[in-house]
């Protein structure tokens, strides 16, 4: 039986733990720096039917129906005139039990972590030292425990250390000259718009993002807003969680978005944006990167999760098996998918009249050409 060690008790972690226990060749184990999952009731997450197909090989689509939400079209909005630009049909890459899916994150988190024993994950572990010990690899925490493994999986997120350990060199995501403003929203202090689908408005330099997370009339509110911030900023955590920045965001929003949706927000928080400027592959063919820490994208594509769930399969399905092949089509996936997030981030947030003028006859247009469609999003749909 071969030991796998997984480092990171995230979405792909937990996810590709999961599969993993469905083979008796494999022992395997999580290890989570911090001292539980992260449960906490925040934000929702979207997930597009490419991931949703993967997450029902493990029994998602028996979680509540009341607790998960279906929406169909993606509603485009004009922030500078309040009027609609146009609706882009997402359900036609649905099926039967397949469908664009967007839900409380926590609910995915508790879906997963329920799918393993609790004596299977292991938390306080934060990793200081990764060595190669034969044909093994040695784990060492910060507690002056170790392990040795068969199988290293890294999946610590977008500031991954571990990575950064099997480089010797520290290797960190860029901030994104962004940041994001989350909320949560009563469905009944939204106004003018589509209660069944999502809500997208267009502003100068920001883009909003509306949509339900469940059938109790929860809505999800997210606005990115471009933003410059000094290293000495980046570096302070506690800037993003004090009232006077987060209110400071809220102002600048508040200036295109209703007033009547800023006053009405709850939880919110704020968070700087980095994303990942290079795929790193180990050296050791016994050592795998997955989730964010391989890769994080911008938040304009809504691929995030699920691409953190495609990789988790994919390492799933060609374990023991890692061949350059396997290496270059996930490496040409990751970078189309992250040229259409640039794309859609730049597209979102154009400032010149004339500019947005033609961008809203193109969008009309576009949403409505299956061509179009079918290579633009079908080929991240479709896995």
């Amino acid at each position: 039986m071969k030991k796998v060690a997984i480092i990171g008790g995230g979405i792909s972690g937990l996810y590709i733990a999961s599969l993993l226990r469905l083979n008796s060749n494999y022992e395997i184990i999580v290890y989570e720096k911090n001292n539980s999952v992260n449960l906490e009731k925040g934000y929702g997450i979207q997930l597009s039917v490419n991931s949703i197909k993967l997450l029902n090989k493990i029994g998602f689509q028996n979680i509540n129906f009341k607790e998960k939400f279906f929406p169909n079209k993606v509603n485009f909005y004009s922030l500078k005139d309040k009027n609609k630009i146009c609706d882009l049909d997402i359900s036609a890459f649905n099926e039967s039990e397949v469908k664009y899916t967007t839900l409380q994150r926590f609910i995915l988190i508790d879906f997963l972590t329920n799918k393993l024993p609790s004596n299977l994950i292991n938390f306080n572990k934060k990793v200081i030292d990764i060595q190669s010990v034969s044909k093994t690899t040695k784990v060492i925490f910060e507690d002056k425990s170790s392990i040795e493994c068969d199988y290293l999986i890294i999946s610590d997120g977008a500031f991954s250390k571990t990575r950064s350990l099997i480089t010797d060199k520290e290797i960190k995501p860029k901030y994104f000259n962004s940041i994001a403003v989350r909320g949560n929203i009563d469905r009944k202090y939204l106004q003018n718009i589509d209660h069944n689908n999502i809500s997208l408005f267009l502003g100068s330099n920001l883009h909003s993002v509306v949509y339900p997370v469940n059938h109790n009339g929860y809505f999800n509110f997210v606005t990115i807003l471009r933003k410059d911030l000094n290293n000495e900023e980046l570096a302070d955590y506690s800037l993003f969680d004090s009232k006077e920045f987060i209110s400071s965001a809220l102002l600048e929003i508040s200036k295109q978005v209703d007033n009547n949706i800023i006053e009405n927000l709850i939880d919110i928080k704020c968070f700087p944006i980095f994303t990942s400027t290079e795929i790193f592959q180990p050296k050791n063919k016994n050592i795998y990167i997955i989730g964010d820490a391989f890769f994080s994208f911008p938040p304009t594509f809504a691929q995030g999760a699920s691409q953190s769930i495609e990789v988790a399969h994919e390492l799933y399905q060609n374990f023991e098996n890692i061949d350059d092949q396997f290496n270059k089509e996930r490496i040409k996936r990751t970078k189309m998918i992250d040229r259409k997030s640039r794309l859609n981030y730049f597209a979102f947030h154009l400032s010149n009249p004339l500019i947005i003028f033609v961008r809203n006859l193109l969008l009309r247009y576009l949403v409505k050409n299956n061509r179009f469609i079918n290579s633009y999003l079908g080929k991240i749909y479709k896995n």
